[in-house]
C-alpha cells in the first residue's frame, strides 16, 4: 500500500469545459499524464496542470484514521450501488474516494483506482491490500469480473460484509459489558483499599478493642495493596500482554483457546451460533458467485473464525472431494445442529443450496441477536449483585466495629 500510495499526487488544473468556459480545480492521480487523461474523460480540456503537493492528500479536509472493517463494508455497499446505477468503475472509485471522510480510506481507494487505470483487474488491485480485502473478497470479485456480473456480485459482497460485521458487533457488545464492569469494580476496589481503608484503620487503632474477622481481613488486604500495588497492577499488565502475545504468535494457544471458548457456559453457545451463521453466509455467497464447492470450502474454513470449525470444514472439504454430499459431511463433523444439516440436504436435493444456506444464516443471525439481548438482561442483575457484594462488603467490614461500639454504649 505504501509504495502505491507514495505515487499519488495532487494536481491543480485550469481548463475549458464543453461550453468553452474557464474552470479550475484539483484532481488526484499517480502521474501528470493520467491526471490529464482523467480530466479529458470527464469532458474537461486542461490548458494548464501542475503538481501541487508531495503528500497524498495534503490539501483535503479528511482526517487520517485507521481503516476499519466497517469502512470496507460501507465502501462495498457504495460500490455496489454505483455499479448497479451504471456508473463506470473508475468514476465510482473517484466519487467514493474524494467524498470519504477518512483520509486513510481515501488513500487506499485512490491507490486502487490508480491500479485499475494502469490496466490491472479489480480483483488484483484489491489484492494489493490484503489486510482489508481478504482472499474471499478478492475471489468473489474475480468471479464477478470473469462472469460479467460484477454489479450483482458486489451487491452480494456488500450484504455479506454488512451481515458479518453486524454479528461481530453483537459479539463484542455481549463481551464488553461484563468485562467493563469487572475492570471498573477492580479499580474502585483498589482505590478503596489503598486510600480509604487506611483512614478507618487509624480510627480503629484508638478503639482498644478486638476487631471483627471481616474487618481484619479487609485491613490485611488493604496493607497488601498498599505495599504491593505496583506488583499487582504490573502483574496484571504483564499477564494481559503475555496473553495477547501468545494469542498473536502461538497457533496452538489460539487453537486451545477456541476450544475452551466453545465450552464456556452461555458464551460458548453464543459463539457457536455466530460461527454457524458466518459459515452459512460465507458459503451461500460463494455458491451464488459460482465458485465450485470444494474450492469454496477452503475459503470458508479460513473465514470461520474458530479453530474447531475451521478444522472440521477442511475435513468436510476432503470428504466432498471424494464424492460425499455436503449434508453428509456436515453430519459427520458433529458440530452442526440437525436443523442446519436437514436444510442443507433439502437445498442439495432442490438445487437451491445457496438460498437455503442464506436462510440458515438469517435464522442464526437472528438467534445471535436474541441471545445477546437475553444475555444483557441476564447479566444486569448478576452484575448488580456482584458489585453489591464487593463494594458493599468493604463498606460493611469498615462499619462493623462502629456498630459494635454503638451497641456497647
Amino acid at each position: 500500500m505504501a509504495e502505491i500510495a507514495k505515487k499519488l499526487q495532487i494536481f491543480a488544473w485550469e481548463a475549458l469545459d464543453k461550453r468553452g468556459a474557464k474552470v479550475k480545480g484539483e484532481t488526484r492521480s499517480s502521474s501528470l499524464a493520467l491526471a490529464r487523461a482523467d480530466l479529458r474523460k470527464q469532458g474537461i480540456n486542461p490548458t494548464k496542470i501542475r503538481k501541487k503537493s508531495q503528500g497524498l492528500f495534503g490539501g483535503g479536509h479528511a482526517k487520517k484514521k485507521k481503516v476499519t472493517a466497517n469502512d470496507v463494508a460501507v465502501f462495498s455497499r457504495q460500490m455496489a450501488t454505483m455499479m448497479q446505477s451504471g456508473v463506470p468503475l473508475v468514476q465510482s472509485f473517484d466519487i467514493i474516494g474524494k467524498g470519504h471522510e477518512n483520509a486513510g480510506m481515501q488513500d487506499m481507494i485512490m491507490s486502487i483506482k490508480a491500479e485499475i487505470e494502469s490496466g490491472n483487474p479489480l480483483a488484483d488491485a484489491l489484492g494489493k491490500f490484503p489486510r482489508h480485502f481478504d482472499s474471499l473478497y478478492c475471489s468473489l470479485v474475480n468471479a464477478g469480473e470473469q462472469a460479467g456480473i460484477l454489479d450483482s456480485l458486489l451487491d452480494k459482497i456488500a450484504t455479506y460484509k454488512e451481515k458479518t460485521e453486524a454479528i461481530k458487533s453483537k459479539i463484542k457488545k455481549a463481551l464488553f459489558y461484563p468485562i467493563a464492569v469487572i475492570v471498573v469494580s477492580f479499580i474502585v476496589t483498589a482505590i478503596l483499599l489503598i486510600f480509604v481503608i487506611p483512614q478507618f484503620q487509624e480510627m480503629f487503632s484508638s478503639f482498644g478493642a478486638d476487631l471483627p474477622a471481616m474487618t481484619l481481613f479487609v485491613i490485611g488486604l488493604s496493607k497488601l495493596f498498599q505495599a504491593w500495588w505496583w506488583a499487582i497492577f504490573g502483574g496484571i499488565g504483564i499477564a494481559l500482554y503475555l496473553f495477547f502475545e501468545a494469542k498473536h504468535r502461538s497457533e496452538s494457544f489460539r487453537n486451545n483457546l477456541d476450544k475452551l471458548i466453545l465450552k464456556l457456559p452461555v458464551f460458548g453457545s453464543l459463539i457457536r451460533k455466530a460461527t454457524i451463521a458466518r459459515f452459512a453466509r460465507t458459503l451461500s455467497t460463494m455458491f451464488a458467485a459460482g465458485v465450485p464447492l470444494v474450492e469454496a470450502m477452503g475459503t470458508v474454513a479460513g473465514a470461520a473464525g474458530n479453530y474447531v470449525y475451521s478444522s472440521a470444514i477442511l475435513r468436510m472439504r476432503d470428504e466432498i472431494s471424494t464424492g460425499s454430499q455436503l449434508n453428509l459431511a456436515m453430519r459427520n463433523a458433529n458440530l452442526f445442529p440437525n436443523m442446519v444439516v436437514q436444510m442443507v440436504a433439502i437445498g442439495e436435493e432442490a438445487g437451491s443450496i445457496d438460498s437455503m444456506l442464506a436462510k440458515v444464516a438469517d435464522f442464526y443471525e437472528q438467534e445471535v441477536d436474541d441471545a445477546v439481548d437475553g444475555l444483557s438482561s441476564l447479566l444486569e442483575p448478576i452484575i448488580m449483585a456482584f458489585l453489591g457484594v464487593v463494594i458493599g462488603g468493604l463498606v460493611i467490614a469498615m462499619y462493623l466495629p462502629i456498630f459494635k461500639m454503638g451497641e456497647v454504649v
